[in-house]
This record gives C-alpha cells, sequence and structure tokens, in this order.
C-alpha cells in the first residue's frame, strides 16, 4: 500500500455517512480547499462541479490505498476509466489549498460528470456546502427508523423478490415520492435509490 492523496468533501468527509468507507485507511487529514463550483443534491448532499471559481471546503486525506480500494472508490462513484464520457464521477489530479496557504500539487479528486448533474439539483452559493447542510438537513436525516428500514430492504432486493408493507408506510414513502407501485410489487424510485445510497 502506497500513500495516495485525496481532496474529499460531503458525505465522504469525517463525521458523515461514507467516510466509514476510508476511515481505517487514512494516515493523514488536513482541512483544504479547491476551486469548482458545489451543488445541493436532492437528497441533501453536495456534489462538485471541476467548473467555477467558489471556494470549495473539504480534507485532503492521505490514504493508506490499494488498487482495490482505489477501484472500489472508483465503483462508488460510477468512475469508469475506460468510458469517461458515461462516468457519474470524474476522478482528476487537482490543486489543493491548505490553511497554511501552502499547495498541495497532484491531490485526486472527485468531480461529477456535468451531463450527469441532475436538472433539480441547486447551486451552492459560494460553495458553502457546510451551511447549506446546516440550513437544510439531508434527506435521510428526515426519515423515520421505519421508512429507512424499508428502503433499505427495497434496495437489497435481488429480481422480483415482493416485500409486504403496511398501508401507512405506503402512504408516507408514496408521498415522499421514495417509491413507485408496480402493480404487484413496489421498488425504489430514482429518489429512493439516491437515498438508499446514503443509508449505507
Amino acid at each position: 500500500m502506497t500513500g495516495v492523496k485525496f481532496f474529499v468533501y460531503g458525505s465522504m468527509s469525517e463525521g458523515l455517512v461514507h467516510f466509514n468507507k476510508i476511515s481505517d485507511f487514512v494516515s493523514s487529514s488536513v482541512p483544504g480547499v479547491v476551486q469548482g463550483t458545489a451543488f445541493k443534491l436532492t437528497v441533501g448532499y453536495p456534489v462538485l462541479l471541476e467548473e467555477g471559481d467558489d471556494i470549495v471546503s473539504g480534507q485532503l486525506v492521505t490514504l493508506n490505498a490499494s488498487d482495490l480500494l482505489i477501484n472500489l472508490l472508483d465503483q462508488f462513484h460510477g468512475f469508469n476509466q475506460l468510458d469517461c464520457a458515461k462516468s457519474l464521477y470524474f476522478r482528476k489530479t487537482c490543486k489543493v489549498e491548505l490553511r497554511d496557504g501552502t499547495i498541495a500539487e497532484d491531490v485526486w479528486v472527485y468531480f461529477m460528470n456535468p451531463s450527469k448533474l441532475p436538472k433539480n439539483a441547486a447551486k451552492i452559493e459560494g460553495g458553502d456546502w457546510k451551511a447549506a447542510l446546516a440550513a437544510h438537513p439531508v434527506l435521510a436525516d428526515q426519515l423515520t427508523d421505519r421508512q429507512k428500514a424499508y428502503i433499505q430492504r427495497l434496495g437489497a432486493i435481488l429480481g422480483r423478490e415482493i416485500i409486504p408493507i403496511d398501508l401507512g408506510l405506503y402512504r408516507e414513502l408514496m408521498k415522499l415520492e421514495m417509491i413507485v407501485d408496480k402493480g404487484r410489487r413496489l421498488a425504489l424510485s430514482k429518489l429512493g435509490h439516491e437515498v438508499f445510497r446514503y443509508l449505507n
């Protein structure tokens, strides 16, 4: 394993839902900023586009990373080196400015593919995604434990398995646009799949 530098932000930041995917491999972590444009997804978490001049905060982490770990991170972010145009995110190197003004070069960051940015994503003015999260909690945090558990069960379905549901929970999740009724069975909507991604 070698020390590989990544700039992480949003759900991959320390203390947030996806940090546990890298926490065991972090050998150092310091605050830093990059230039770009941050957008807030419907689920509440930010994504970062490479274009733009906003100052977006995050962490410069050094990972004791194997090729396997980097491949898993690529898969998680929907990055395919062989077909970048269809990738959900691009993994690119960038410059990260640290608090003391020094610049870290050649740091990997996952930028969202602009062509994959949802139309309902809202630009975060000034790039301050932490303030945006504080003002409007993420959708997953607003769900009840029963709602989360059902979304997780639906997200884990293989094939055409049918999971029973009570009418009250059905109405709640339909109102939240988390599920779709496919006649004889229920499935996660596009938004439901996004929420499922942030529950795991």
